[in-house]
């Protein structure tokens, strides 16, 4: 970065590193003993919608890849639409097998990627809950390289729990790449895989 981008503040784009999603798993250990998080087996990739035959391929690609598990029950990842237009391709694994849905996770964010689709990922979550039900995510921010929390309070109004978010960062500070701007904690409504 020269003296020229520096004073006109521009900045250099983040690097995204998928490499990061495979610190979950540590950090569901210190989630679990500071807040009473567990994985719930749950996980999903978002992205802008992509039609068409090269993203059908990739599609197959990632199903051959991901169905070459002999232990796994069921599609190996199901794509589905949100609310708002954005697709999800989303894993499951039992709960105890984190490790694996992080290779899940990596599979498809890297397929996405090696087949140009770099531009249209958004994000990556896996889906944690406390013994009272209480629901969380860990969304890896792609073009960010970062994670936060988010939190989801319980009925049909979105409203969001701040205060075990902003606990989670704390707890977890040590353990992930934790996105500093909060204008970035983007709420995930309805997102499946949480």
């Amino acid at each position: 970065m020269g003296l020229l981008d520096i004073l006109l503040g521009r900045t250099k784009p983040v690097v995204p590193d998928l490499d990061q999603l495979f610190a979950l798993p540590s950090a569901a250990v210190t989630l679990e003993a500071a807040a009473g998080f567990t994985p719930t087996g749950q996980g999903a990739v978002c992205f802008a919608t992509v039609e068409g035959a090269a993203f059908e391929q990739t599609h197959r690609e990632v199903q051959a890849l991901l169905d070459a598990d002999a232990d796994r029950t069921g599609p190996p990842v199901e794509l589905t639409q949100d609310d708002y237009g954005y697709s999800w391709l989303v894993s499951r694994r039992a709960p105890d097998e984190l490790s694996l849905l992080v290779n899940d996770l990596h599979a498809v964010n890297s397929s996405m990627e090696v087949n140009g689709f770099g531009p249209q990922l958004l994000c990556s979550l896996a889906g944690f809950r406390d013994e009272g039900g209480r629901r969380l995510a860990l969304v890896y921010l792609y073009k960010r390289a970062a994670y936060y929390p988010f939190a989801p309070l319980p009925g049909a109004e979105q409203r969001r729990d701040n205060a075990l978010e902003l606990q989670v960062r704390a707890a977890l500070a040590n353990d992930l790449r934790i996105e500093q701007d909060l204008g970035r904690w983007f709420p995930v409504w309805g997102a499946p895989g949480l």
